[in-house]
């Protein structure tokens, strides 16, 4: 079993925190589809260990291509990063291959609930289990964790994917996605379709395992109140451009993310 950082596990840090050892460091990134359209320009931005951050936007704001350009993704899309860097725990992430940054500790969970629909909800789980190459015995105890943090899904387990709720679907993606045994999930639009109390629901177990697991997060969200209530720093992206950076609390307190939402400043 990959042994896991140990960091200070809160989503809201005390006092002091806020210059912990960052996971990740992303410096001035430009992403460009097709060699001419620039998607977005200048982003910076870090995720300190153990800690969960919010990278909020409208839709068309560059925040899913910001995190397909940290996982290496975004090269599937005719797009590459032609400026800045990224750094993953403090090497550079540049000459690693998608699959590569998930065997070191990157994993991504992409916008829209990504499951295989015709497997049982538990094949699905079993396929993130399989970048590590487990035992079967390790395997089993992997499954066994993924369940006592998602125990809708161990009821679900032997039902087709593509036939369970949106939520569940979530679950299921969360799921695979930590059956690598991450250090870093990158979480893409996890509340978009949901009702409310399920949207609850997933951000009390992103926040659980970042208390108890130690499992830093990068969010990318729409919904204001919902992210800025579990992270601890957030930042606003605006036409592919970080326009606003700062602690929830001082985002909350701001009286202008929707005129930045809607594009009037």
């Amino acid at each position: 079993m990959t042994s896991e950082p140990v960091a200070t596990p809160a989503s809201r840090p005390s006092p002091g925190t806020e210059q912990a050892e960052s996971i990740l460091r992303v410096d001035d990134i430009e992403v460009i589809y097709d060699a001419s359209i620039l998607a977005i320009a200048g982003v910076t931005l870090e995720v300190p260990r153990g800690a969960i951050v919010a990278l909020l936007g409208a839709n068309g704001a560059g925040k899913s291509t910001t995190l397909k350009a940290i996982s290496g993704l975004v090269r599937a899309e005719r797009a590459r990063v032609t400026r800045g860097s990224i750094e993953f725990l403090g090497a550079d992430a540049a000459p690693l291959s998608p699959s590569e940054r998930v065997r070191q500790g990157m994993v991504h969970v992409l916008e829209g609930r990504h499951v295989f629909g015709q497997l049982t909800v538990e094949e699905n789980l079993r396929s993130g289990g399989f970048v590590r190459r487990l035992s079967r015995q390790r395997m089993e105890e992997d499954l066994e964790r993924i369940y006592a943090w998602f125990p809708r899904l161990k009821t679900k387990r032997k039902t087709q994917a593509g036939l369970t709720s949106g939520g569940e679907q979530q679950m299921v993606a969360i799921g695979r996605a930590l059956m690598t045994r991450p250090t870093l999930v990158l979480l893409d639009e996890p509340s978009m379709g949901l009702a409310p109390i399920i949207v609850q629901e997933i951000f009390e177990i992103v926040a659980h395992l970042n208390r108890d697991q130690q499992v830093s997060f990068l969010i990318a969200e729409q919904n204001i109140n919902v992210a800025l209530k579990y992270a601890s720093r957030a930042y606003v992206l605006d036409t592919g451009r970080v326009a606003a950076a700062g602690s929830a609390d001082d985002l909350l307190a701001r009286g202008d993310l929707q005129d930045i939402y809607l594009g009037k400043r």
